[in-house]
């Protein structure tokens, strides 16, 4: 179940926007196409446009345009939709298989999973993640309690000594745990999760107070790490 303090929907006559988080997945969603910069997060991306296609480049590699995609985590590029879409942001350590580029999905996997998301006003993430793992055979992986200890915490404003003396490990031991496990360092997993945490506060807040809320250390920060790690700046998610 969603909890509603971390949902959000902007309207303005036929444009639509919508947030929503997940113990396991979170969603952004646009009623039109758009376009996002060079751009790099630890997560899985799933990008489902509702009609026509999308496109993602990077450096190096011809631009891929297929009825979907499935994005693995660490990987920079820059991605356009034609459409509508649904975009779909996987936790890394809820799908197994790191990968080394970017996976086409047909237009019959684009409309499961879709439709498995369900109805965009109260969309079932948990349903989507699922359908998800069946398309591609990646069950979730077993993690070592310390990790998943962890991981459980990474919104926490703790020190991560404190965090490492909890599950019996050194600091450096414990990133070295995760790395391993996770292949994305803690330091970059925490602050992909702070960022969730700050956007779940827009529309109806400053980026000051989101950047407060989410222990970011000021609004610069919070800017570079959104534009970083989503290739687009706060004001486009907050402003129609």
């Amino acid at each position: 179940m969603l909890d509603p303090s971390r949902t959000w929907t902007l309207e303005q006559n036929d444009r639509r926007r919508l947030f929503a988080a997940g113990p396991r997945a979170t969603l952004f969603a646009e009623s039109e196409a758009f376009t996002v910069g060079r751009h790099r997060h630890p997560a899985w991306k799933v990008v489902l446009p509702a009609t026509g296609h999308a496109i993602l480049t990077q450096d190096g590699h011809p631009p891929l345009t297929a009825p979907g995609l499935l994005v693995p985590p660490q990987l920079t590029h820059a991605c356009t939709t034609t459409s509508a879409y649904a975009a779909l942001f996987i936790d890394p350590w809820s799908l197994t298989g790191a990968g080394r580029g970017p996976v086409r999905l047909e237009l019959p996997a684009v409309r499961r999973l879709l439709a498995a998301l369900g109805p965009l006003g109260q969309p079932d993430l948990t349903a989507a993640h699922t359908e998800l793992l069946a398309l591609t055979g990646r069950p979730v992986p077993i993690l070592d309690a310390r990790v998943a200890h962890a991981l459980r915490e990474l919104t926490r404003p703790a020190p991560l000594t404190e965090l490492a003396t909890e599950v019996g490990l050194s600091p450096p031991r414990l990133r070295t745990l995760v790395r391993e496990q996770i292949g994305i360092p803690l330091a970059r997993l925490r602050q992909w999760s702070r960022l969730r945490e700050a956007i779940a506060t827009f529309p109806g807040t400053t980026l000051a107070t989101a950047a407060a809320t989410a222990d970011f250390t000021d609004q610069p920060h919070l800017t570079r790490t959104t534009h970083t790690m989503l290739g687009r700046t706060p004001g486009s998610l907050r402003h129609m």
